[in-house]
C-alpha cells in the first residue's frame, strides 16, 4: 500500500511552509532517511527526509517551487516497487493528522533508532496504542514489499552531515555512520579528513609563528579602536622637497615615514598616555619615546626600533632608521634592536594604499596606520584649490585611554603634520 508523504512540522507553532524543491524525481527510489525535498519554515530552509522507503509518485496537483503547503498536506506517496497507485492516489492532496498515533516511550525510541514514522504505523495495543512489536512488523513489512531499495547498502546522512561535507569537499558516502543503522551525523563528518586539494605547504617560520601570535594578541587581549582622519600634507611635501634640493648627493633625505615617526614624538609628549602599556596592579608610562616602524621582509614584517626619538634631530633619525632597514631585509637585526618599544609606526602609502585598520603590538597602547599621499582638489578658504591630501588610521587599546584623548593626540599630529617646519626646525 502506497504510503502518504506529508508536509512536517519544522517548528511548535508552525502551521505552514513553503516548498521549495524536489531532491528526487518522480519514479525515483527513495529510502528512509534520504533527503526528499526542501521546505522553508519559520526561521530557515531545511532539508526534509524520507521516513518509509518506497518509489516516489508526484501528485498531479502537487505543489510547485514557491507554493505554501499546510502542515500535514499530502504531497506524494512512496510505493512499493512496481506498485500502480490508483488516480484518486495520484489527485489526493488533503492534509493527514499532524499528531501520530499513541505510542510509549519504548516504543518512540524504537522507532527513532530504526527510522519509523510512528504515524504510519498500525496500532494493535488496547484503545489504539503502537507496541514496540507493531513497529517492527511495519519495519518488516517496507523491507519485505520494497526489495528493490531495502537490498541497497548505500549510507544515509543528515542534512546537516551533507551540507558540512559540501562545505569541508568529503564524500560522505564513504564515511563509516556513528547514528541508528550506521546513519552519518556531523560529528561523523567533522572528524573525518578534508579532502586534499592541489598546492604546496609552506612551513611556518619562526617569525611567522610570531607575528600571528602577536597580531592575534592584538586583537583579543587588547580592546583595539580605530579613529582615522584626513589631513592636509601640503607643507610636509614642500619640506621634504627641500631636503631633496639643497642636500648633497650623498645626503640623506628624510622619508615621510621619518618626519611622521619624529612628529609623533612630538605629539606624545603632549599626550603621553598614547604610549602607557597596561600592567595587571595599574598604566606604566615609559619615560622614554621609543618608536618601531614597521619593515616588510622577505622573512615577514620586522618592527626595528628608533630609540629616544624625541631627542634626535631629523637627519640623524633618517640615518639611523636607513641603517635598521638594510638591517631588517639582509636579516641580521638583533632581539634588541625590536624590543622595547613604545609606539609603532607603519607606512602602506608606498603601495599604493588609501586607509588601512593597523594591529596593536603588546603592550603598546596605539599604532599608527599611514596612507599614500594624493594630490585633490579641496577648498581652502572657499577656493577650490589641488592640495595633497593624506589619511591616518590610529588604533589604540581602550583599555588604557578612552576615545576623546586619543582622539586628541590625533588631532594634535594632524597639526604637527600639516604644519612641521614649527615643529622640526630647532
Amino acid at each position: 500500500m502506497a504510503i502518504p508523504v506529508t508536509v512536517p512540522r519544522l517548528g511548535w507553532s508552525m502551521e505552514e511552509g513553503t516548498f521549495l524543491q524536489w531532491l528526487k524525481n518522480d519514479g525515483d527510489d527513495v529510502r528512509a532517511g534520504e533527503p526528499l525535498f526542501v521546505l522553508e519554515g519559520e526561521k530557515a530552509a531545511e532539508d526534509v527526509e524520507a521516513l518509509d522507503a518506497g518509489t516516489l509518485h508526484l501528485n498531479s496537483g502537487g505543489p510547485r517551487p514557491g507554493d505554501r503547503v499546510k502542515v500535514g498536506e499530502v504531497i506524494a506517496h512512496l510505493a512499493a516497487h512496481g506498485e500502480v497507485l490508483t488516480p484518486s492516489q495520484n489527485v489526493d492532496s488533503k492534509p493527514v493528522p499532524a499528531l501520530a498515533p499513541p505510542a510509549g516511550p519504548s516504543a518512540r525510541r524504537l522507532a527513532r533508532s530504526l527510522g519509523v514514522a510512528i504515524e504510519q504505523v498500525s496500532a494493535s495495543g488496547p484503545t489504539g496504542r503502537i507496541t514496540e512489536e507493531d513497529i517492527r512488523r511495519h519495519r518488516q513489512s517496507v523491507e519485505t514489499v520494497v526489495p528493490a531499495v531495502a537490498v541497497r547498502n548505500e549510507p544515509v546522512a543528515s542534512p546537516r552531515a551533507r551540507r558540512t561535507a559540501r562545505e569541508r569537499g568529503i564524500d560522505w558516502k564513504s564515511l563509516q555512520g556513528s547514528g541508528p543503522n550506521g546513519r552519518i551525523r556531523e560529528r561523523d563528518v567533522c572528524a573525518a579528513p578534508a579532502r586534499k586539494t592541489d598546492g604546496r605547504l609552506i612551513p611556518h617560520t619562526t617569525v611567522r609563528r610570531t607575528i600571528a601570535a602577536r597580531m592575534v594578541a592584538g586583537v583579543t587581549q587588547a580592546a583595539p579602536v580605530t579613529l582615522t582622519t584626513r589631513i592636509d600634507a601640503t607643507n610636509l611635501v614642500s619640506f621634504r622637497e627641500q631636503f631633496k634640493s639643497t642636500g648633497t648627493t650623498d645626503a640623506i633625505v628624510p622619508s615621510y615615514t621619518d618626519l611622521i615617526v619624529k612628529l609623533c614624538a612630538v605629539a606624545l609628549r603632549q599626550h603621553p598616555l598614547l604610549q602607557a602599556q597596561w600592567r595587571e596592579d595599574g598604566l606604566f608610562v615609559p619615560e622614554r619615546i621609543d618608536i618601531a616602524i614597521a619593515v616588510d621582509t622577505d622573512g615577514g614584517l620586522l618592527v626595528p626600533v628608533l630609540r629616544s626619538v624625541d631627542q634626535l634631530g631629523v637627519r640623524p633619525l633618517a640615518a639611523q632608521a636607513r641603517e635598521l632597514v638594510e638591517l631588517a631585509r639582509a636579516g641580521r637585526l638583533s632581539a634588541e634592536q625590536m624590543r622595547d618599544a613604545t609606539f609603532t609606526v607603519t607606512n602602506l602609502g608606498s603601495l599604493g594604499i588609501d586607509a588601512f585598520t593597523p594591529i596593536l603590538n603588546l603592550p603598546q597602547c596605539a599604532i599608527l596606520g599611514v596612507g599614500r599621499i594624493v594630490r585633490e582638489p579641496t577648498v581652502v578658504n572657499d577656493q577650490v584649490v589641488v592640495r595633497d591630501r593624506m589619511t591616518l588610521s590610529l588604533t589604540f587599546d581602550h583599555r588604557i585611554v578612552d576615545g576623546a584623548p586619543a582622539a586628541r593626540f590625533l588631532d594634535t599630529l594632524r597639526r604637527c603634520l600639516e604644519q612641521p617646519v614649527p615643529w622640526l626646525v630647532p
